[in-house]
């Protein structure tokens, strides 16, 4: 379930959960009992009891505890259980899915593998070779349990599940085992897991407390939801940022199951929900999808009126993002779809109604979810297989078609940035070529190493949801959130409108009527192309292009080597006809180690960075070396606020991006030691955006003085998204900007004050709405949309940076810009004509935002303040952002005089 990150979003579970309680009927399930079915006749395979010494629901079981449970289940059965590793989280625990089958079916899995592998290729496989192979393959379901770590009982119940499927001995059970291959990924998130167990066993007392305001059922911050870096990996799907992500994407294009499922929990006081989803559907998602989704839903409707469990379906989780694992195989053909139990978040939870729902409840519930969905697949084999491969097939055709037949991105401009971005592309089993011819194709001329992706391929669902420009949600949909919005009642959109990668990245594309004619080659997933040292006997030193990752990787790298390297405020030209742009870098020999070609190569090979040889320092323009325009690059020390009131998903992001996409490394500080610690040995101090709380409570005026203090003395104060609301608060702010209520476009009656108020007419319906409507209120919540942003070129913190930026917009911050006598608006909102760049956000919202700044740059004595009023970090998916993130860090560090 989605955190609660946005406001109305928690006023619409709470409207759900007081609608659906009433019906809630809880019965508790005896531990022991665990799994109910009838006539299961369970025998012949090691029980959890016999196992791990306590029986499946009465304890949260640890990461080393389930994956030591299917190891058992394999020595048991090797002919039907075969475990797969398919990865290594952060802290180094092991991933892995079981696949469990009939002896025959697990004998030929890699028969069976490869042959749902030609069955998603109707290139390579025609029609009459489908249907041979639909006779032959049996049907498939991949369970992914507890993405959220703290969302505990699918894991537990994809053990109950397993120990089902193999020592069960009824008639029903044994078919699904004969035409079914079950894939079970117990555990996508054994970090965070691991941190939920340790955490509660550490907190719970002489016996398990029901209350919900117990220490026990509220974790301390970071809770057990996120992974190592809490990260969300439920919105991961498209940007890949992490290991646990990318091995289970690799798995799925392996093994093309017919239907996934991602387990899920949610609040304890609502029961059960299943699919179909509620809208708004992606367009993407075809109506024979739909349909399936409507067999699942009702086949599991059935086995909960037999059990008697109560359900919902179609109020809350959407499948328009594409980002999630109940959408991303949607894309590939597959059903998927989010399951989501209310939870006990322990052992015991007393609801709103009085009733006490226990750990072994939800997992009771899920395994009769997921064997309900189990038999789904098992009784539909053929048309999942038929409409599987005729979803491959339609692609193809319509990729064939139109004005959309292929994505030509030009890559003369941020390198780096288009690798890594078709890398990505390949690492989700969309075919990318890299031309190597100069060409030209719809009216436009392209130079040879060009990406071209054709829509003509299987994955043409794919490719459209994650490369057009816009992806629309459906009008009727739309009207009524206008509708909602206008009776000041929460909206129905459930996460970002707008995710479009080639915006998200910054990078130039074309789309194009026609397919190229040049040659080409296939694109691997190496996010980096390895760089190269041109000239490296050169007499003066070494000059570095600026403007991408790859730069920016050597930089740090180079800095974390002791080299000596100076950047450039503005572009220059080199003796030698080379034009550089601003913020390059300069490296020369004198001050720097003999053998500095043999280190440079080193770290362009691993950066992707291409470093040219100087034979003098003579420029034909621009600024010479010894210039006041050149800095030099210090390697600074950067803190981070980590701990409440930070949000998780900030603080996470940002650590990432800066250890494991910058590769430097990052001290975490809690926010109560900033208030009064010596912060000289510091040079940047970051501060996420907040959530629960703000840093004006947990720092109070003497934090703001100690860090006041340390700009002063000259310390780069960098605030993320709402944390920016610190920097201009207080009678002395740090940033001289103020946000913005909400811009009024017609009149509104003022508060009432006192008891007796002059008088009003309303005439119609709108006026009154107008009436309703509160004057000092902010801008409405906007889910997320994507703003396009120009780019201030003249100053130092937005060297290397494009022109125009793209940036995610979400929620309802919007600041003045600052007057040019207190500091800069180096990027600013586009005007309102252009400032929407994909998504759907509110006209009003749409109108202010426009000119208005996204990134503001304020002087204080020998340090600085830099506010993003927007995160560019969100969830780590903003790759064009992240230049300008490292100059705020390291540019603004050498622009900085603290005493060096």
């Amino acid at each position: 379930m989605q955190m609660n990150l946005f406001s109305n979003r928690r006023h619409r579970l709470s409207l759900l959960s007081m609608a659906l309680v009433s019906a809630l009927t809880i019965t508790p399930v005896a531990a022991d009992t665990v799994p109910a079915w009838p006539n299961a006749d369970h025998q012949g395979t090691p029980s959890i009891y016999e196992v791990l010494d306590y029986h499946a629901g009465s304890r949260v079981s640890s990461p080393e505890q389930i994956r030591a449970y299917f190891e058992a289940l394999q020595q048991a059965h090797p002919e039907q259980v075969k475990l797969v590793p398919y990865g290594e989280t952060w802290q180094g625990r092991p991933l892995f899915y079981a696949v469990i089958g009939s002896r025959d079916n697990i004998a030929r899995l890699d028969e069976i593998e490869a042959g749902m592998r030609r069955l998603a290729d109707p290139r390579q496989t025609n029609e009459r070779q489908a249907r041979q192979l639909m006779n032959d393959l049996p049907a498939s379901v991949w369970i992914a349990s507890s993405v959220h770590g703290n969302e505990i009982s699918p894991a537990e119940a994809a053990m109950v599940t397993a120990y089902h499927l193999l020592a069960a001995r009824d008639g029903r059970t044994q078919n699904i085992m004969h035409n079914t291959l079950v894939y079970l990924d117990p555990l996508q998130n054994p970090d965070g897991r691991g941190r939920f167990v340790s955490r509660y066993y550490a907190t719970i007392g002489l016996e398990p407390s029901t209350d919900r305001i117990s220490a026990e059922h509220n974790e301390p911050w970071p809770n057990g939801r996120t992974n190592h870096y809490l990260f969300d990996m439920n919105r991961d799907w498209i940007a890949l940022t992490q290991p646990e992500t990318r091995g289970r994407i690799a798995a799925l294009l392996q093994t093309f199951p017919l239907i996934f499922v991602d387990s899920h929990e949610m609040g304890g006081d609502l029961p059960y929900y299943f699919t179909p989803e509620a809208h708004p559907f992606n367009p993407f998602i075809t109506s024979e999808q739909r349909e399936g989704l409507n067999w699942v839903g009702e086949n599991n409707a059935d086995w909960f009126d037999q059990f008697g469990y109560d359900y919902f379906t179609r109020e809350i989780f959407d499948a328009f993002y594409p980002g999630y694992g109940a959408s991303w195989p949607l894309y590939h053909g597959s059903l998927s779809m989010t399951y989501e139990m209310g939870s006990a978040r322990g052992h015991h939870f007393r609801t709103h109604e009085g009733e006490i729902l226990t750990y072994a409840d939800g997992v009771q519930q899920n395994f009769v979810a997921f064997m309900a969905t189990i038999e789904t697949a098992s009784q539909r084999r053929q048309e999942l297989l038929t409409r599987f491969y005729d979803y491959r097939k339609s692609g193809i055709d319509k990729g064939s078609r139109g004005d959309d037949r292929s994505y030509i991105f030009p890559n003369q401009r941020d390198l780096a940035g288009n690798r890594k971005l078709m890398a990505l592309l390949a690492e989700q089993g969309i075919e990318v070529k890299q031309a190597q011819s100069d060409f030209r194709a719809c009216n436009g001329r392209y130079s040879s190493g060009a990406f071209v992706v054709e829509a003509a391929q299987p994955s043409y669902h794919l490719i459209r949801t994650l490369l057009d420009v816009h992806v629309p949600m459906d009008e009727d949909f739309i009207a009524e959130q206008e509708r909602l919005r206008a009776n000041n009642l929460p909206d129905q959109i459930y996460d970002v409108t707008a995710w479009s990668l080639p915006l998200l990245f910054n990078v130039d594309m074309d789309i194009c009527a026609q397919v190229p004619r040049v040659d080409t080659v296939a694109v691997g997933s190496e996010r980096i192309q390895p760089g190269r040292v041109n000239n490296p006997d050169a007499a003066f030193g070494f000059a570095v292009a600026w403007g991408d990752m790859n730069s920016g990787r050597l930089l740090t790298a180079a800095l974390r080597e002791g080299l000596l390297v100076r950047s450039a405020d503005r572009g220059f030209k080199h003796a030698n006809g080379t034009d550089y742009p601003a913020g390059s870098l300069i490296i020369p020999r004198a001050g720097n180690p003999e053998n500095l070609s043999a280190i440079l190569s080193e770290l362009a090979q691993a950066s992707g960075a291409h470093v040219d040889g100087l034979e003098r320092s003579w420029m034909q323009d621009g600024p010479n070396v010894g210039s006041a325009n050149v800095q030099r690059m210090f390697a600074p020390n950067i803190a981070l606020a980590w701990d409440t009131p930070t949000n998780v998903l900030s603080a996470g992001s940002t650590r990432f991006i800066i250890e494991r996409e910058f590769n430097y490394p990052v001290t975490a500080i809690r926010p109560d030691r900033l208030a009064w610690s010596d912060l000289s040995h510091y040079n940047v101090l970051i501060l996420p955006a907040t959530s629960g709380g703000s840093y004006e409570q947990a720092l109070g005026e003497r934090g703001r003085e100690n860090l006041r203090n340390w700009i002063q003395r000259g310390g780069v104060l960098i605030t993320l998204g709402n944390a920016t609301r610190f920097a201009i608060s207080g009678e002395q702010p740090l940033l001289n900007s103020a946000l913005e209520k909400k811009a009024q476009v017609d009149n509104i009656a003022e508060k009432p004050s006192g008891t007796r108020v002059a008088g009003n007419l309303i005439h119609d319906h709108d006026d009154h709405l107008r009436y309703l409507r509160d004057p000092d209120a902010g801008p409405d919540w906007v889910s997320g949309v994507i703003a396009r942003a120009n780019v201030d070129q003249e100053h130092w913190l937005t060297a290397g940076v494009h022109e125009q930026l793209h940036a995610m917009f979400i929620g309802s911050d919007i600041y003045t810009p600052l007057r040019i006598t207190d500091g800069r608006n180096v990027v600013n909102y586009a005007g309102k004509d252009d400032v929407l760049a994909s998504g759907f956000m509110w006209p009003e919202n749409h109108e202010q935002i426009a000119h208005k700044p996204l990134v503001m740059v304020q002087p204080h004595g020998r340090g600085m303040v830099i506010s993003f009023t927007q995160e560019p970090n969100f969830r780590a998916y903003l790759e064009g952002q992240h230049v300008l993130l490292m100059n705020s860090i390291f540019r603004a560090a050498a622009h900085a005089r603290p005493l060096r």
